[in-house]
């Protein structure tokens, strides 16, 4: 007989992971731990400081201006880093758009077992309660494990009954808070990346007078910058004239209070200051600054008088300016019709100083008040290279054009008080009029900060939960023998010194409820 064996049995392979899903996978459980999401919300508190420690184009651009002068090698590399547009920064929205997905996969599955923990009853009691860190014993006739869930609701616990034995938890609003500050987070980050996105802002220096205001157009703003959803069209229209600013100082010269009053498309005089913005229909108008503008009369040699207001950018606490006063229409000789002579255009470096000292040198002013102005010029003949193309500041001179030689300084540096003229070699003149005062404005609307506001409010209300909210736990257990029983036992879920305390009160009313149920009865 030939005997036919079965053939071998072999276990069917382990299937074999995909590693592209494999890494996918484990890098969102990564992603979405609270161990990360802690790490992204401190380089988030990071990467903050250095918007916060260098000056912002999105809040004041002079700032920024005279740090590239005062840093010359250092604040290009600042530049492309993009430390001085930090919050506006690939790498700034990186971190929190990463940190806002980090904190949704954290509380999305958080709050749907909070939700379950709610809606699901207490735990039942364990067998030995005497094994708990709080522990108690009633030796007295009283009622039934319904009576003493009924006490307790009274004292807004959460009741199980389970024939003899009483169940009762609190202090999910612990949780509850911990829950809502997170959500808090992730309101403060999308409002923050609605305004980014819906937002616009631009600055402006605003010098006094009717000739100088100025309409809310891209055109007339010195620095702008526009959210990704926002286009020139969207920006609301309204002008703004400056009709007066009233700035106090302290007797050492630091500035105690700044208040600008301006008239809104030729309407009432509306004032506002530094912590108090203008509102504005779709758009708040902010007070950074302010400082003065030179007026200043040229002459020419044909008897041509031009008059320029240049404002001048403040260098100390002190107010002392610094700027340049450029006439490119000068010294057209009226005989040749209106060709202007590229290489006789005239322009005044001026240095500004409000209280000039009585002793020269006269280079820093003495006290940021108007108490002995003086202004400081040099005064600059030739190409102020107006007519290449190429983007300059209207503060300062073409430098390019000094060092080559087709910009160049006539005579000595004068210092005129007002009312004052001073000649030039070739018969013009120039003559110092006054001083018009100017506000550095930032205009701006963001949609999301009421988000942001909401957002922190709300992070308030539950970090207060978190930090109060103690969960804690009882169980009481009815036994009937020769005399009824009443077991306690009471199980703290969290670090609270005061549960001992709580536990005790929690059964003298128990007990005291149950003694009030039997009288009546």
């Amino acid at each position: 007989m030939v005997s036919v064996q079965d053939p071998p049995v072999t276990s069917p392979r382990p299937r074999r992971a995909n590693p592209v899903l494999a890494l996918l996978r484990n890098s969102w459980r990564q992603l979405t731990s609270m161990r990360t999401a802690l790490i992204l919300l401190f380089l988030l508190a990071v990467a903050a400081i250095p918007g916060s420690v260098l000056p912002q184009r999105g809040v004041n651009i002079d700032d920024v201006d005279r740090y590239f002068v005062e840093h010359p090698d250092l604040a290009p590399v600042l530049d492309r880093l993009g430390m001085f547009e930090v919050f506006a920064s690939v790498w700034f929205s990186a971190i929190y758009l990463l940190l806002f997905t980090s904190l949704v996969g954290c509380v999305v599955p958080r709050l749907a077992e909070h939700w379950r923990a709610i809606r699901s009853a207490p735990p039942k009691a364990p067998s030995r309660l005497d094994r708990l860190p709080q522990h108690a014993t009633i030796a007295q006739a009283i009622g039934g494990a319904e009576e003493i869930g009924a006490a307790l609701r009274k004292r807004r616990w959460r009741v199980a009954v389970r024939g003899d034995t009483v169940s009762a938890e609190k202090g999910y609003l612990k949780e509850t808070g911990n829950l809502l500050f997170h959500f808090a987070l992730l309101a403060v980050i999308v409002g923050v990346g609605y305004g980014s996105s819906y937002g616009w802002h631009g600055n402006r220096l605003l010098v006094a007078g009717t000739e100088t205001a100025f309409c809310n157009t891209l055109q007339q703003f010195d620095e702008y910058g526009l959210g990704p959803r926002v286009d020139a069209a969207d920006l609301p229209r309204f002008c703004l004239e400056l009709t007066d600013f009233n700035a106090e100082f302290l007797p050492t010269g630091q500035p105690s209070s700044f208040r600008a009053t301006v008239r809104v498309d030729n309407g009432a005089p509306r004032g506002f200051s530094v912590n108090s913005p203008l509102r504005l229909d779709g758009a708040n108008v902010y007070l950074l600054g302010h400082g003065y503008a030179p007026m200043i009369r040229y002459t020419d040699r044909y008897g041509q008088a031009q008059t320029a207001i240049a404002p001048f950018l403040t260098v100390d606490g002190m107010l002392t300016s610094e700027g340049v006063a450029a006439f490119p229409d000068a010294n057209i000789d009226p005989k040749a019709g209106s060709a202007r002579d590229p290489n006789a255009q005239v322009a005044f470096e001026g240095l500004y100083l409000p209280t000039a000292p009585d002793q020269p040198p006269y280079t820093r002013s003495v006290y940021p008040e108007e108490r002995s102005p003086a202004l400081m010029l040099w005064a600059y003949r030739g190409n102020l290279g107006l007519d290449a193309g190429i983007p300059g500041s209207v503060y300062r001179l073409d430098q390019r054009q000094v060092d080559n030689g087709r910009l160049k300084r006539v005579g000595e540096a004068t210092l005129l008080r007002v009312g004052e003229r001073m000649t030039l070699d070739d018969g013009s003149s120039v003559e110092f009029l006054g001083t018009r005062e100017y506000a550095t404005l930032s205009i701006r609307y963001d949609p999301g900060e009421k988000i942001a506001l909401g957002g922190a409010a709300i992070g308030l209300l539950g970090l207060m939960l978190s930090l109060t909210g103690k969960r804690r736990r009882v169980f009481f257990r009815v036994t009937t023998g020769g005399s009824s029983l009443v077991e306690a036992g009471g199980l703290p879920r969290t670090d609270y010194s005061g549960f001992a305390e709580e536990f005790k009160q929690t059964v003298e009313a128990v007990e005291r409820a149950n003694e009030e149920g039997s009288v009546k009865r």
